[in-house]
């Protein structure tokens, strides 16, 4: 995997070439003050203008509310606003390559489901991915003592689609052939991908030598894909063709032997579960903080935020009852 594999597969750069077989979404550039914001272990309060905006308590001047000041971006916001409207009113966010999916713990209903930019930046500071992408985006290239390219970072806001984990399929593609299928999660067993495993292939194939094959930029790389209740095959994701991506039911030295891979699809087919591969980023870091003394403030403001929304949350209730 090379550096120009990497950069060939941000979502800036795949969008304009499928649009029309995923899903509707808006780029939008990242600030340089919202990329230090994320990548600042402070505080997790944020303002902005949107419903959870910091409240000023003025009955208490050495309150926490007012030595803990939120970061503004108000231009910002606005354009995010802007943009989740224009999606129906709720997106999934990611970066240039990656999702926060390690950090649905921290939201109410342990979904990646947002309505504001405060929902985009708590789960993005709660995740490892997230930080992946801003620190260290050409981790595991071989070609690593050549210069970085220059990266623009943008956010990526996706409509919400509720996906079924179990239509969710990683795709493995060498020299433009498609060596390998893996169901996504493999950590349940599902009924219908066992009954349907014939189906499901021919339709994932004929969607790759239809739309996909000769189209990307590269001849090696990794596709994500999604198979709805109709049997229609939508791209979800590309990702790069290396250890930076998960190999799911595959091993990378499996895949990138000299020894190509003949058509092969692996699915969970045990009916016993298996504990997922994300529990292992569900142990907060501000709670191991906390524990040790280092940094009592991004407890105290997660709770703070968590609450406010639960207010806003409840006028909202009693406004629509007056009305």
């Amino acid at each position: 995997m090379k550096k120009e594999q990497v950069v060939n597969c941000q979502f800036s750069v795949w969008y304009p070439i499928f649009k029309k077989h995923t899903i509707k979404s808006l780029i939008l550039p990242l600030p340089q003050n919202v990329i230090d914001y994320l990548l600042d272990d402070g505080t997790l309060v944020v303002s902005g203008g949107d419903n959870n905006t910091q409240h000023n308590q003025t009955n208490n001047s050495d309150s926490e509310e007012e030595d803990i000041q939120a970061p503004e971006f108000p231009e910002f916001n606005s354009k995010v606003l802007k943009a989740i409207n224009t999606l129906g009113g709720c997106v999934f966010p990611k970066l240039n390559w990656s999702a926060p999916r390690d950090a649905n713990w921290i939201a109410l209903n342990s979904s990646l489901q947002c309505q504001s930019l405060s929902d985009i930046f708590l789960l993005f500071k709660s995740s490892d991915f997230i930080t992946h992408d801003l620190t260290q985006p050409f981790l595991h290239s071989s070609d690593e003592d050549s210069p970085n390219p220059a990266i623009n970072y943008e956010l990526v806001l996706r409509k919400w689609s509720e996906l079924l984990p179990g239509g969710e399929f990683r795709c493995f593609i060498k020299e433009n052939k498609l060596i390998g299928i893996s169901q996504r999660d493999y950590t349940q067993y599902y009924h219908h991908i066992s009954k349907q495993e014939a189906q499901i292939c021919h339709s994932i194939q004929e969607f790759f030598s239809q739309h996909i094959q000769y189209q990307f930029l590269d001849e090696d790389f990794v596709l994500d894909v999604y198979r709805d209740s109709w049997g229609k095959v939508w791209l979800i994701d590309l990702n790069p063709f290396g250890e930076v991506t998960d190999s799911l039911l595959f091993t990378w030295e499996e895949l990138t032997s000299g020894n190509s891979l003949s058509f092969v699809v692996r699915l969970y087919l045990d009916v016993t579960v298996q504990p997922s591969p994300s529990l292992s980023y569900r142990i907060p870091r501000d709670f191991v903080d906390l524990s040790t003394g280092e940094d009592a403030y991004k407890l105290i403001d997660f709770l703070k935020l968590k609450k406010r929304q639960q207010e806003d949350s409840e006028e909202e209730v009693e406004e629509e009852v007056r009305q």
